[in-house]
C-alpha cells in the first residue's frame, strides 16, 4: 500500500489518521468505487486516482446539500477544509500548508494552462516563506507577495504541483528535512552563478544577470560610474545596513570544467572554482528572497562592487552618496567557516567590538555558538571601514580561493544566510547601533 500513502499525500489525504466528515465520507466512496472497477489499491495509477476522486466528488455534491464551500467561505483556523471543492492539483499544497498553520483562503491549480495561485489569510512571514520556497521543486517559479504565492509550472507539467505538496508534507511530519530542501534549492542557485563568468574587469555578463534580478527585487537599483551595481529596499524606519559582495573573480572559468559535488562540498574539474565570491552573492540574493517578509526596520542597502581582487577597486571608486546614509557594512567574503573579520591583520580594525559581537550572540541564538570574532585579509570590508563606516566580513564556506584547488561547502554558505536572517529579524543591530556609534 506503499504506493497508495504516497498518492494521498500528494492530494493532501491523511495517510495514517482517519479523515473525518465529508472528507471521510469521501475517501470511503472512492475506494469503494475503484474496488467495484477491479482496480487494486495498491497498484493504481495516479491518473486513476484523479479520475475516481473527481468523479465521486461531483457524485457527492450533486446528491449532498451539506458539502461545504469554496475556500472563502471557511475560516481555515476554526473548520475543516473543504478538500472536496478544492482544484485538484493544489489541493495538496493547501491541506499541508494549513496543517502547518499557514493558513490560506483561496487556490487555484490554473488547470494546466495558467499559473497556480494560492492566497492567504496573513501576511506570510519570513519563516512561513523560507518553508514555501525550500518545498518548491525546481522545476516551478515561485512569485510571492505579502498574502499570495503564484506558481509558474511548465506546460504539460502541473504534476510538479503534486510533488510541492509531498515535499511539504514531509516537513509537516519531520521538520529537520526543511534544512534539506533548503539546501537543494540553495545548491541550485550556487550552481547558476558559477556558470556565468565574470573576471577582474569584466564582469558585465555576472553584472546584467544581477541587475535583472535586483529590479525584481529591490525598490531602487543601478549601475555607478565604475560599474558597481547598487540597489536598496526600504523595510520602514530603522538603520540603513550595507550587504556587499563582489562580482569578479580573480580568473575565468575554465569552458571546459564541470563541477564536482562531494557531500556538500563542491569543487572544479579544471582551474578556479569561483566560489570567491558567487558564495557571497547567493547568501545576499537569499538575504532579498524573504527580506520583505521579515520583521527587519530599516533599509537594506546592496553593493555587489567590481575588481575586487585587483585592490578593491570597485568599493574604492563606489558612488559616495550611495554610502553617506549608511550606519553599518556587512561584506560576505571571507574563507572558511563562522569567522567574522573585524580587522585587517590586527592592525587596522573595521569596527568596534560591540559590532562583531552582535554577530557572535546572534550565531548562539541560531544554533551555531562558534561563530567568532577574528583578524582577516584584504576585502571591500576595509574600504568601507575606511569610509568610517563600522563593518564585519563574514565567513561563506570556500578554501584554497585563487587556486584550482578552491573548493565551496555550501552548507556552511547557507549557515551564513541563516546568521543574517537572525541578525535582521530581531533588529539586532538596530538595539546597538547608537552606543556604537557613539564609541567609534
Amino acid at each position: 500500500m506503499e504506493k497508495l500513502t504516497k498518492l494521498m499525500i500528494r492530494h493532501g489525504f491523511h495517510p495514517e489518521d482517519a479523515e473525518t466528515g465529508i472528507t471521510s465520507q469521501w475517501l470511503s466512496q472512492t475506494f469503494a468505487a475503484l474496488i467495484q472497477r477491479h482496480q487494486h489499491l495498491d497498484t493504481i495509477s495516479e491518473t486513476d486516482w484523479m479520475e475516481a476522486l473527481q468523479q465521486t466528488a461531483k457524485q457527492m455534491v450533486l446528491r449532498n446539500r451539506d458539502i461545504p464551500g469554496r475556500e472563502t467561505l471557511v475560516d481555515p483556523t476554526k473548520n475543516e477544509l473543504p478538500l472536496i471543492q478544492i482544484d485538484p492539483y493544489v489541493r495538496g499544497i493547501v491541506r499541508w500548508l494549513n496543517m502547518m498553520h499557514i493558513y490560506t483562503v483561496n487556490s487555484c491549480d490554473g488547470e494546466g494552462v495558467r499559473p497556480a495561485t494560492i492566497y492567504f489569510l496573513k501576511d506570510l512571514s519570513a519563516q512561513q516563506l523560507t518553508i514555501i520556497r525550500a518545498c518548491t521543486p525546481q522545476q516551478i517559479r515561485i512569485k510571492t507577495e505579502k498574502r499570495k504565492a503564484t506558481l509558474f509550472y511548465q506546460r504539460g507539467h502541473i504534476d510538479d504541483l503534486l510533488t510541492m505538496a509531498e515535499r511539504l508534507y514531509n516537513v509537516w511530519r519531520n521538520p529537520e528535512l526543511l534544512m534539506a530542501y533548503r539546501l537543494e534549492t540553495f545548491k541550485h542557485r550556487l550552481y547558476s552563478l558559477l556558470s556565468i563568468n565574470g573576471r577582474s574587469g569584466r564582469e558585465t555578463m555576472i553584472r546584467q544577470m544581477l541587475y535583472g534580478r535586483l529590479r525584481q527585487k529591490t525598490d531602487w537599483c543601478q549601475i555607478d560610474a565604475y560599474g558597481n551595481l547598487l540597489a536598496a529596499v526600504y523595510c520602514g524606519n530603522g538603520p540603513t545596513i550595507l550587504l556587499s559582495a563582489h562580482m569578479d573573480t580573480v580568473r575565468p572559468f575554465s569552458p571546459k570544467r564541470t563541477i564536482i559535488e562531494s557531500g556538500t562540498v563542491l569543487s572544479s574539474s579544471r582551474g578556479i572554482l569561483g566560489a570567491d565570491d558567487r558564495a557571497g552573492i547567493a547568501v545576499i540574493l537569499e538575504i532579498l528572497d524573504v527580506i520583505r517578509h521579515s520583521r527587519f526596520q530599516g533599509t537594506l542597502k546592496i553593493a555587489f562592487t567590481v575588481e575586487e581582487e585587483i585592490g578593491c577597486l570597485g568599493s574604492r571608486h563606489i558612488d559616495p552618496t550611495f554610502l553617506q546614509d549608511v550606519d553599518t557594512a556587512i561584506v560576505v567574503d571571507r574563507r572558511g567557516t563562522r569567522d567574522i573579520v573585524t580587522s585587517y591583520a590586527g592592525i587596522v580594525p573595521f569596527c568596534p567590538d560591540e559590532y562583531g559581537r552582535i554577530f557572535e550572540t546572534a550565531g548562539a541564538l541560531a544554533g551555531m555558538p562558534d561563530w567568532k570574532m577574528t583578524h582577516g585579509g584584504l576585502s571591500d570590508a576595509k574600504v568601507f571601514a575606511e569610509f568610517g563606516i563600522p563593518s564585519v566580513n563574514l565567513s561563506v564556506g570556500y578554501e584554497h580561493e585563487h587556486t584550482e584547488f578552491e573548493t565551496l561547502d555550501y552548507k556552511a554558505t547557507l549557515e551564513t544566510v541563516l546568521l543574517l536572517e537572525t541578525v535582521l529579524e530581531n533588529n539586532m543591530i538596530a538595539e546597538k547601533l547608537v552606543a556604537i556609534c557613539n564609541k567609534s
